[in-house]
């Protein structure tokens, strides 16, 4: 038996894993023969997160002080020492979980490289604990904790100045322990004979059983002897895996009318194995409860709202689930976990969207359950065909503003695993009110050449969207700006009208010339008196339609480019003597100035300072000018464009 002895308390939260925990501490101590590289690994629902949860416990400073440490195996203790960095990587993609990491330790670096070089040249050896692998990346199957692992964790290995104790799912563990020399690395596989723990699984399954923490009074619970004989039971079933003993008691203690403790056929050996007992013993039949789950199964992110479980289940099914889901609660009550969202939860949500807040959300109890569900399904990507088409119809009206949070911003992930995410694609709206980091997480998994020229448009704006969290009217502007740029005006025109949204400005023209240096606006005088506003743009001699600056034939230097500025019209045959600069009284009595970074603009209100345009941009600024009447005319690595800045506008019109 690998559990603790008696002479000591087991850890409070892990309850036992006494041999994985010596092997941590000796890690984390650097002992003689200690390996540099850890890799926690096991199936599923086999413990892992709860025993990185726990060492963690041990390894900062200020929690060490609320555990019992001398009551405990010393040898389980790691020593006391600075806290690690724990760039968890929920939720985040790769590069996120690096730059953490680079974060943490204040480095400079630039770029993904220097991130490991500075890593390695600081002086002395740094450690770092990533948990919860299996749970990187905003979209479930966009595969990234594989990429965690190959773009991140495996340069961490190497790096000779790391000690890395990462916990990674058994399919990628041997891949991450592959490239490393011997000795280097210990893989800590929690089913393997030398790492399990029956005592732990026992302790569990007794506590869970305890009305001292939240079990309710029952014969089988009240009486400690039968209490620890059927803890007893459900820890040998289990075998080696903590999930199956939470799950077999929890279908106890959910249904316990008519169940038998000295009956062993309703303990399950496993994950399939307790839903098909826990069904079977309220007489109904498994494939009934998996349809029941399968939406969570399927689910993204904090799991789904309650209120379209019935619809996805029903549509999953092919028939009305409604009355079952309606009173099945204590069949899917021990595999499913509600999250009560506060009502201010999305307090900061983007004018236009609605807020999360003030809801149920359902997920499964652990995400073993969900891979038990999907291996069953005859489909995967046929059942998440139905789940998207009934949340396409959930929408109301086809307006993504007024779609629920979960339908507008988790689509995406469920189009793509049903392979029909290209075909979605087409809708600036949905571009716009989707939260921006799974919609690019989900875009970025297809194929560059099965996208269409609108998808394209968003992802090389993506980055934008989601570095600045860019609430709803700014993505709307960047999109509507992007796609002018890239000749989809169409895409853009919709935008304004269709979204009903107030944008700060509306793109007149992009024009895509290499090289301009400065842009000016100006006036050239027509023959009748008038004048017609124009842009002049510095670019490379040679440029078509361009006029040199320098002597006739010097094709060495710059030329000049003259542009409508209003049209979208080259004006080649001007001659640039007779444009007209605006004056400084002009620009100072003009409603609008203009302030420069290296990547924004601001144009403000000069009555009251107000800003009331910031453009961000993904490529430097080269030059930027504003007219008198409110037109910006800028240049970008891309080229040059105009932008009728809307206040300029209403104030004129006014």
């Amino acid at each position: 038996m690998t559990g603790s002895t008696e002479d000591y308390a087991p850890h409070p939260h892990i309850g036992g894993r006494t041999a994985a925990l010596r092997a941590l501490a000796a890690w984390r101590e650097a002992a003689p023969g200690a390996p540099r590289v850890v890799v926690v690994t096991g199936g599923s629902g086999s413990g892992r997160s709860r025993l990185l949860t726990g060492f963690l416990m041990l390894c900062e400073p200020e929690y060490r002080k609320q555990l019992p440490l001398d009551e405990m195996d010393p040898s389980t203790v790691p020593p006391d020492l600075p806290a690690p960095a724990v760039p968890a990587p929920e939720g985040l993609t790769a590069a996120q979980v690096l730059w953490l990491l680079a974060d943490h330790y204040e480095l400079n670096a630039t770029g993904v490289e220097g991130v490991y070089a500075e890593l390695a040249a600081l002086d002395e050896p740094v450690t770092v604990v990533v948990p919860d692998v299996d749970r990187a990346g905003p979209v479930r199957t966009a595969g990234e904790p594989a990429r965690l692992v190959r773009e991140v964790l495996s340069p961490l290995a190497a790096t000779e100045t790391v000690r890395l104790l990462a916990e990674v799912p058994r399919p990628l563990a041997a891949e991450l322990a592959g490239g490393l020399p011997s000795g280097t690395v210990q893989i800590i596989d929690l089913d393997e004979p030398e790492w399990a723990d029956p005592e732990g699984l026992l302790r569990h399954a007794h506590a869970a059983l305890s009305p001292e923490f939240g079990a309710p009074e029952l014969p089988f619970t009240v009486d400690p002897a039968a209490r620890l004989a059927l803890g007893a039971a459900i820890g040998r079933r289990a075998g080696t895996s903590p999930l199956v003993v939470q799950l077999a008691v929890n279908c106890i203690l959910m249904a316990p009318e008519g169940f038998d403790p000295a009956d062993e056929r309703f303990l399950p050996t496993s994950v399939g194995e307790a839903l098909d007992l826990h069904a079977r013993r309220l007489g109904t039949d498994s494939q009934t409860l998996r349809l029941m789950l399968t939406p969570l199964a399927l689910a993204e992110g904090d799991g789904i709202p309650v209120q379209l479980w019935a619809r996805l289940a029903s549509a999953v099914a092919g028939q009305d689930m409604s009355q079952v889901i309606a009173g099945g609660m204590l069949l899917a009550g021990p595999f499913v976990q509600p999250d009560e969202q506060d009502a201010d939860a999305d307090a900061d949500a983007a004018e236009n969207e609605q807020a999360d807040g003030g809801r149920t959300l359902l997920r499964l109890l652990h995400p073993a359950i969900g891979d038990e569900i999907r291996a069953g399904l005859p489909s995967v990507r046929a059942a998440q065909t139905q789940v998207a088409m009934a949340l396409l119809e959930a929408v109301p009206e086809q307006d993504w503003s007024k779609a629920d949070p979960y339908v507008r911003d988790n689509i995406a992930s469920h189009t793509l695993e049903a392979g029909l995410l290209p075909q979605l694609l087409t809708d600036p709206a949905l571009f716009v009110h989707a939260d921006p980091v799974p919609l690019r997480a989900a875009i970025e998994a297809v194929p560059t050449e099965e996208l269409g020229a609108p998808a394209r448009t968003y992802l090389r704006t993506a980055p934008l969207l989601t570095r600045t969290e860019a609430p709803v009217t700014l993505r709307a502007a960047l999109l509507e700006t992007a796609f002018v740029e890239d000749g989809l005006t169409e895409y853009a025109e919709a935008i304004h009208q269709r979204l009903g949204l107030e944008l700060p400005w509306q793109t007149l023209w992009s024009l895509p010339v290499s090289g301009v240096s400065a842009v000016t606006v100006g006036r050239l005088p027509r023959p009748d008196g008038s004048a017609a506003p124009v842009a002049v743009l510095v670019v490379p001699a040679g440029t078509p339609g361009a006029r040199g600056i320098g002597a006739p034939g010097d094709e060495s230097g710059s030329a000049l480019l003259v542009h409508g500025l209003v049209r979208p019209d080259l004006l080649g045959d001007v001659d640039p003597e007779q444009i007209l600069r605006p004056s400084e009284e002009e620009r100072a009595a003009a409603p609008l100035g203009l302030s420069r970074g290296a990547d924004y603009l601001r144009v403000w209100n000069r009555a009251d300072q107000e800003v009331v345009a910031a453009l961000i941009s993904d490529t430097p600024f080269s030059s930027a000018d504003l007219s008198p009447d409110g037109i910006l005319l800028l240049a970008t690595g891309r080229g040059a464009k105009a932008l009728r800045i809307r206040a300029a506008s209403a104030e004129i019109a006014s």
